[in-house]
């Protein structure tokens, strides 16, 4: 720094100092860069235009000052006396215009590229390029923490009064000059304590920022540029009329526009309250001509709006006014001392998202500028540092701008965020009396796109019943093998009479349409035989396991009223005690081989009933699900039409008879002519006898559950075995993974499809899979459920039936074919599930509500989030517990993770994992766990207990049994948050650091940076001391990235130019710091001297 040339040293502004912060925070991707493209034709004196400048620059401190940090206490800045004009004076006279349009673009990118050393005399660039006689490019490129847009406009207008005057040959005297400084005194001087109540007051219960992560898009492609910007204006009759109403009902514009916003975000986010950023002009009255100042004095402010969906507009938006003007009051307060006040953990941004209203055009500006000089094009790049930045420019025609972080967002998604803003704002200038949830958010291409064009999913199939496509079947390929278990076997002609037989039997006993069957045999060839059996009888069967708890069981056959159950005769004692008409398929079988073998005839109809399963109800207490022969037929063809049943020659039945899989697995092999494998139960946890069964049946279709899948594959990985014989590989009926998913990809054939199917009990097996070839997932994303199959509608709606966005949160609903009837005896309950389709044009359509959290993808897939009952909610922060499952199952020592919030305790909810160790690593400690966590997941996602479980217990369908997880003991807990000395010199040397800045007697090695009172402008101190201890070139984000002693320090070595380095520097720091000045000055002396010597 040049002494000589200083004029003035004095603070940061609040705002100054968030913004140096960022600045260095993401010094390599030009937050807060500022670019101002001007096309300019006609004649230019560029010897004026150069005098000008030189004038304004000198005249306007801001454009002469500089910051510092480096060792300082608090940064400062400095303004120079006299800097040489940033004025560079490009020639591209003789290229041709469509070179210079290409070359001009690459040039600015490279300028934006090219940033600003925050040190610097001057933080402003100007360049002028000469394309032609009269034609240019001027580009003013500056960083924003020297000036906000007020300013920059009242620095052209003086800009335009200098050179009019001196094309002229007049002299001119520009008015306020250097106050910048008064504006920093005054802020010093203002009392904190009315604002430190009003925002502690304002920001009460707010725990974390309004989520945004939904919108985010998985594997973005690199983009050229760390920001990405889209533009709309809305029509001069729209804006007319926003403009009219408004001043009609004596709301502001701005208010129009932040109310449009808070709206997006409440539809975005699925909350009824959010907080995101409103800049303020922040030039106090106080001041006299405060307006006439150059400088930055803008500021940033959390609005916490609330959003009652049935309240009208007009009402909530006066309600909203309201708010705008109360926080004018605070503007002077600093961002960072809000954030502490607030209960948002440190470390975590108050909000994502900022809207700035932009009242200060540079172009009107200039308006005072040569009338024969024309100002063609103007383009201007202003980037902040937040993810997403909503800039409005009033006008004629009202335009809005949303610029989002290219590593969160792509352009699609910002394109859709404009459509939805203009739709609704369009919407409110239509009806400003609607209420808040009335108000359209979708464009109508999009609208389309989710309500027509994705559930196209027209397919013709015959209105027969399930077992007469079995008989059809039966017709073309008698004497193959239709069904398998163990050593026994079933031709197709074999299972077909011996059906008839049991079908004319039950008859006789009154089974007919509409009867109820209970069917409660081990899995065996009785089972095809009863099923079949049962429906060409005319009757709908239950499946009843026998290992369930007797009283659940008792509960079914009382609330179904069986006529009749099919059992075998040593199970008779296991299943409830009955009353009706018992059949032993062993014992009976004498008096049921008696009848005849013939195919029969029975009143059945397509809308009559199939089966009826039960399933987990919420309170407890089983439901019945009603499946109509309709929906399996429909079934069927769906999965002949996408998984080209035909081909396929043997299927793998693994589902246990009391789930539908069971009768998907049934269905797609016995309607196609396919053999049907029976697998024994106990196979589905022993991989080495599954395996040996598929090779030795020739399976080549199965449709499996992840935790026997996954099972599957660590025995083929161990014993180096693949399944590259599978045709069909289906996983489903639960939660599977991006890593699981490409794991299972590399132990397949090329032939082999891999999908991944999601479907419902009361939506009949499947209704929705996906497949891809390839394996664009990440790690820890819940693989997408795809696409509809035929015949069914799939619709994401908010909370009143409304499509949600794409990339937005919203509730599953599904219609179509495959709806089940309803529940058994629970018409309420019916009635609460499957609701009237609005979307539909045929009478009494139904959809059915899943309550399960999905999204569509912006290529029409939907990807499941969860269930909603799965979603918690701890410390106020919104927890998807399958996130923290996916990347704790990363680690190579675990091989399955469940995590789960308890409340073993009254209002102390937390987060446990249990998990089950890799048996290839002998050793795992909680401690390596966490600290695998940490660089993953925020602080508030990382569980509080981990329990290691031999295995996990499993519920008869192979699902994880949630509610069997035991509770954690005392000693199980996991994070190492009590005091932890330091280790070694680097820590110790860091924990100094830290105490001194934050001004703490005691930190321990895994004590968080903000826990103990660290934000922003501390750990910039922290940074700039560990730079100056180490000699390392370490990035301010290192410290938010690994925010203990422990993990910064390892950041240290990471970073050091020589291994050993830090260590050794570390050992000197601590040698002095245990001497006077006297002694550490002769040691260090001495180090020099012996370095000479050795020399």
């Amino acid at each position: 720094m040049n002494t000589v040339n200083i004029e003035n040293i004095y603070e940061l502004s609040p705002v100054q100092q968030g913004i140096l912060f960022h600045s260095l925070y993401e010094s390599e991707f030009g937050a807060y860069f500022v670019q101002l493209s001007y096309g300019l034709r006609g004649m230019l004196n560029i010897a004026a235009f150069e005098q000008a400048w030189e004038r304004v620059v000198a005249h306007h401190s801001p454009l002469r000052t500089s910051f510092h940090w480096e060792g300082l206490d608090k940064p400062l800045q400095v303004v120079n006396k006299k800097v040489q004009l940033p004025l560079r004076k490009l020639d591209w006279r003789g290229i041709d215009p469509e070179e210079q349009q290409a070359k001009f673009q690459a040039w600015l990118l490279s300028d934006r590229q090219l940033g600003f050393n925050l040190s610097d005399e001057s933080l402003l660039r100007l360049t002028l390029i000469r394309l032609g006689e009269e034609h240019y490019h001027f580009v003013w490129s500056s960083h924003h923490i020297i000036l906000d847009g007020w300013s920059g406009a009242l620095v052209f207008k003086d800009f335009a009064l200098v050179y009019e005057a001196l094309c002229q040959g007049e002299e001119i005297t520009l008015p306020f000059g250097d106050r910048f400084a008064e504006y920093i005194a005054w802020l010093q001087q203002q009392d904190l304590s009315q604002a430190e109540a009003f925002w502690r007051q304002t920001l009460k219960g707010v725990t974390a920022p309004t989520c945004l992560t939904h919108l985010q898009v998985h594997s973005l492609s690199a983009q050229p540029e760390k920001y990405i910007e889209q533009s709309f204006k809305l029509s001069p009759v729209t804006t007319t009329a926003l403009k009219s109403w408004a001043k009609q009902h004596q709301l502001t514009l701005n208010t129009i526009v932040q109310g449009a916003w808070a709206l997006l975000l409440s539809r975005y986010s699925g909350e009824n309250e959010v907080v995101y950023g409103v800049t303020v002009s922040g030039r106090p009255v106080e001041l006299p001509k405060a307006e006439s100042m150059v400088g930055i004095f803008i500021n940033t402010l959390p609005l916490r709006v609330k959003l009652d969906a049935e309240m009208s507009l007009l009402s909530w938006l006066g309600k909203l006014q309201h708010q705008l003007l109360e926080i004018r009051q605070y503007e002077y307060t600093p961002l960072v001392e809000i954030q502490g006040w607030s209960e948002i953990p440190r470390g975590l941004p108050l909000f994502e998202s900022i809207v700035v209203f932009e009242n200060y055009p540079v172009d009107q500006a200039l308006s005072d500028w040569r009338k024969n000089l024309e100002i063609e094009t103007l383009s201007a790049v202003d980037y902040t540092s937040y993810p997403l930045t909503i800039s409005v420019i009033p006008g004629s025609e009202l335009e809005i701008r949303i610029a989002g972080d290219s590593t969160r967002f792509d352009t699609a998604t910002i394109t859709r965020m404009l459509g939805h803003f203009q739709t609704l704002l369009s919407g409110m200038a239509v009806n400003p009396e609607v209420r808040l949830h009335e108000l359209p958010i979708l464009t109508a291409a999009e609208k389309h796109q989710l309500l027509v064009e994705w559930n196209q999913t027209q397919l013709e199939f015959p209105q027969q019943c399930i077992h007469q496509l079995f008989e059809a079947q039966v017709e073309k390929t008698p004497d193959a093998v239709a069904v398998v278990f163990a050593e026994q076997s079933l031709t197709y002609q074999q299972l077909n009479q011996r059906a008839n037989q049991l079908a004319r039997y039950l008859q006789k006993l009154g089974v007919g349409a509409e009867v109820l069957v209970g069917i409660g045999v081990e899995r065996s060839l009785e089972i095809a035989i009863a099923v079949l059996g049962v429906l060409k009888a005319g009757g709908a069967y239950i499946p009843l396991d026998p290992d369930q708890p007797a009283q659940r069981l008792s509960y079914m056959v009382q609330d179904a009223n069986c006529q009749v159950l099919i059992t075998q005769k040593h199970l008779v004692d296991a299943l409830p005690a009955y009353q009706g008409e018992v059949v032993c398929l062993d014992a009976d079988w004498a008096f049921i081989a008696q009848e005849s073998e013939l195919n029969l005839l029975n009143k059945v109809t397509p809308e009559n009933l199939a089966y009826l399963i039960y399933t987990s109800g919420s309170t407890g207490q089983a439901k019945g699900v009603m499946v109509n022969h309709s929906s399996l037929v429909n079934a069927y063809y769906s999965w002949e039409q996408a998984y080209q049943l035909p081909s396929l020659t043997c299927h793998l039945q693994m589902a246990n008879f009391s789930f539908d899989v069971f009768a998907g697995d049934f269905i797609r092999a016995l309607c196609s002519g396919a053999k049907l494998v029976i697998c024994p139960r106990e196979f589905l946890l022993e991989p080495e006898k599954l395996y040996a069964l598929m090779c030795q049946q020739k399976v080549d279709c199965a449709e499996f559950v992840p935790v026997v899948l996954n099972n599957l594959i660590q025995y083929l990985e161990k014993s180096q075995q693949s399944l590259d014989f599978m045709q069909l590989l289906i996983c489903g009926s639960d939660s599977w993974y991006g890593g699981e998913y490409k794991k299972n990809k590399s132990f397949i054939g090329k032939q082999t499809r891999l999908i991944n199917s999601f479907g419902l009990t009361e939506t009949t097996i499947d209704s929705s899979y996906y497949e891809s070839s390839s394996t664009n997932l990440s790690t820890e994303q819940l693989v997408p459920i795809g696409r509809p199959f035929a015949n069914t509608q799939i619709y994401i709606l908010d909370s009143y039936l409304q499509p949600v966005p794409i990339g937005v949160c919203g509730e599953l609903y599904i219609a179509g074919e495959g709806l089940a009837r309803g529940y058994h005896n629970r018409p309420e309950l019916t009635a609460q599930k499957f609701i009237p389709n609005k979307f539909s044009h045929h009478p009494g359509a139904s959809l059915y509500k899943t309550g399960d959290l999905a999204r569509y993808l912006p290529d029409g897939n939907i990807a499941f989030v969860g269930r909603a009952d799965n979603q918690v909610k701890i410390r106020g922060f919104r927890i998807e517990l399958g996130e923290i499952e996916a990347v704790l199952s990363q680690h190579p020592a675990v091989a399955k993770a469940v995590v789960i919030a308890r409340e073993d305790e009254p209002k102390n909810k937390r987060l446990v994992a249990y998990v089950i160790q890799n048996s290839s690593f002998p050793s795992l400690e909680i401690s390596q766990l966490c600290d695998f966590l940490k660089p993953k997941l925020p602080q508030y996602m990382i569980p509080s207990a981990f329990v290691f479980l031999p295995k996990l217990p499993l519920l008869p369908n192979g699902k994880v049994d949630r509610r069997s997880l035991p509770k954690p003991d005392t000693n199980i807990v996991t994070f190492p948050d009590s005091f932890v000395p330091p280790r070694n010199a680097i820590e110790e040397v860091l924990i100094g650091i830290w105490a001194k800045i934050l001004r703490v007697e005691r930190v321990g090695i895994y004590d968080n940076f903000f826990d103990l009172g660290g934000h922003s402008l501390l750990a910039t101190q922290v940074i700039s001391r560990i730079r100056e201890t180490f000699k390392l070139d370490i990035p301010l984000r290192c410290l938010f990235e690994s925010p203990t002693v422990a993990e910064l320090s390892q950041k240290l070595i990471a970073y050091e130019s020589k291994p050993g380095m830090t260590a050794k520097i570390a050992q000197i720091v601590k040698q002095l710091e245990g001497m006077s000045a006297e002694e550490a000055q002769q040691a260090l002396e001495n180090r020099k001297a012996a370095k000479q010597v050795r020399v």
